[in-house]
């Protein structure tokens, strides 16, 4: 047995149009439960029941992983009443799913963004306890980065309000005035990424967040584009594990 639901919300859910849309498919004889036209959208189904709506099958997904490679100058919400938001750029056919971000990316930040609508799996990749990584491409200016500084990513920096962060494992790519590394941390404090460089004199110019966990941002999806994650995307995360 699958789970019940009201006819027009699931069709709705699973990408077939608005609620307004359905009830005019019903009016039109389009959707069929078991063999069966339906004639009112507040009957309820089971998903395991065999549903069609205007001659296509309603596969039921209950859950479902968008990894979206966000811009710069979009807010990581679902709306805002004065900025551009991530879910200005997912298309309609899944705005239906009670979408959410799963670890927000600041407004200037690029990079891996996760979109769902499984609370738990959110909450196991963000909480400290699970020790998901998340690594950033970091451009900072102000000079090299030091030995001593990287030895301090390692042993927990501490940040402008007295907080001291987790262990953080930083690689030099290019050092100078205007240097590039790769940080991984695994918690996610405000503008921690930032405040962890004041900390160590530099100011961050650029970032852009490029893997959670053992999951890499796919370098075949453009900026402000995405895809949907496969169960294979989502193991390599790692918020299911103990």
């Amino acid at each position: 047995m699958g789970e019940k639901m009201r006819i027009d919300k699931f069709i709705s859910n699973m990408g077939f149009g608005s609620r307004k849309e359905i009830k005019e498919y019903i009016k039109k004889k389009k959707i069929t439960v078991n063999g069966e036209i339906i004639k009112s959208g507040d009957m309820y189904i089971d998903t395991d029941d065999k549903i069609y709506c205007c001659g296509k099958k309603v596969e039921y997904e209950k859950y479902i992983y968008i990894m979206m490679n966000k811009p710069s100058g979009y807010v990581s919400a679902n709306t805002d009443s004065k900025e551009k938001t991530v879910f200005d750029l997912i298309s309609n056919e899944y705005r239906k799913k009670d979408l959410f971000v799963a670890g927000r990316l600041d407004k200037d930040t690029e990079g891996f963004l996760i979109i769902t609508n499984n609370g738990k799996f959110a909450h196991n990749m963000l909480s400290p306890k699970k020790h998901v990584n998340k690594t950033y491409l970091v451009k900072s200016q102000g000079g090299e980065i030091t030995n001593e500084d990287i030895i301090r990513f390692k042993n927990g920096i501490t940040i402008d309000d007295g907080y001291t962060c987790k262990p953080a494992i930083i690689e030099i790519k290019n050092n100078g005035e205007i240097s590039e590394s790769l940080l991984t941390i695994s918690e996610g404090k405000f503008h921690q990424v930032k405040r962890m460089f004041e900390a160590i004199g530099k100011k961050v110019i650029y970032l852009k967040r490029v893997k959670i966990g053992n999951l890499e941002l796919d370098n075949n999806i453009p900026l402000g584009k995405f895809k949907i994650m496969n169960e294979y995307d989502i193991k390599l995360i790692g918020a299911d594990k103990e």
